[in-house]
């Protein structure tokens, strides 16, 4: 089955904000982050979105393989933004590019921090964002991997929710249409204004807040939604702690057992 991606509507929206900016859709790749990454360190800082139908060796957060099967296009959507950037202020960044996502998709969709989206308690979506330096600029890439369907592989670390089940009419290229343009216009305006102005935003998306965490680092607690940095305010036994490492994994602690009123 042929995709017709929505490439010259996507440029033709984005090249005002962003003169250089290109699209690019490949049939099969390791990963668009892997290769916008590969393509910064070799000097190729211009503006672009590239689309791969399907990822070899897509990878997530915390150096996690993001599974693409061989359904490709037909069963997930995989991309990655890439553009010179020079916020403040980095911190939140991963939050506006959640956001960005959620509100240009679908309500029921939710933030679990620092770059998740779920749907119901499942995972539905993942961001990676890599930076590197190139003498006076630092280029950012911003992966996404979207779930169109429920994924084949049944060993996944968390639960898997799929776009279909909330907009059943949806493939990877009209996710891809929905998504694009908000998420250039976001990430312009978390340059210029930071994650500040997204916060109550944030909060109305945010999955965790009042939940029982369970940190990687030990630390337990409820969480208090995030401050204006996007650092994860939890309430633990000791008073307010902020967790603003992206290599803290947080999750909801084990539900307690019911055993009557």
């Amino acid at each position: 089955m042929t995709v017709r991606w929505p490439a010259e509507t996507i440029w033709e929206a984005v090249s005002p904000l962003l003169p250089t900016f290109s699209v690019e859709v490949l049939p099969q790749i390791d990963s668009t982050n892997s290769e916008l990454m590969r393509r910064a360190r070799a000097g190729q800082l211009d503006p672009v979105l590239l689309v791969a139908e399907r990822q070899s060796a897509g990878r997530g957060r915390l150096g996690r393989h993001w599974a693409s099967d061989d359904a490709g296009a037909l069963s997930s959507l995989t991309f990655s933004l890439g553009l010179p950037l020079s916020p403040a202020d980095w911190s939140g960044l991963s939050l506006a590019v959640g956001l960005a996502v959620v509100e240009s998709l679908h309500p029921d969709l939710r933030l679990k921090w620092p770059n998740d989206v779920w749907l119901q308690e499942r995972k539905l979506a993942g961001i990676l964002i890599e930076t590197v330096s190139v003498g006076e600029q630092r280029y950012a890439v911003v992966g996404v991997g979207i779930n169109i369907l429920l994924p084949r592989a049944q060993d996944l670390r968390t639960p898997a929710a799929a776009l279909c089940e909330v907009l059943p009419e949806v493939d990877a290229a009209i996710a891809l249409g929905l998504v694009a343009v908000p998420l250039v216009r976001a990430i312009l305006r978390f340059e210029a204004e930071g994650f500040a102005p997204l916060r109550t935003a944030f909060h109305a998306r945010d999955l965790l807040y009042g939940r029982e965490l369970v940190c990687s680092d030990g630390a337990t607690g409820m969480a208090r939604g995030v401050d204006a940095a996007g650092a994860l305010l939890l309430h633990t036994e000791n008073g307010l702690k902020k967790i603003s490492s992206a290599e803290v994994s947080v999750r909801p602690a084990p539900a307690a057992s019911n055993n009557g009123s």
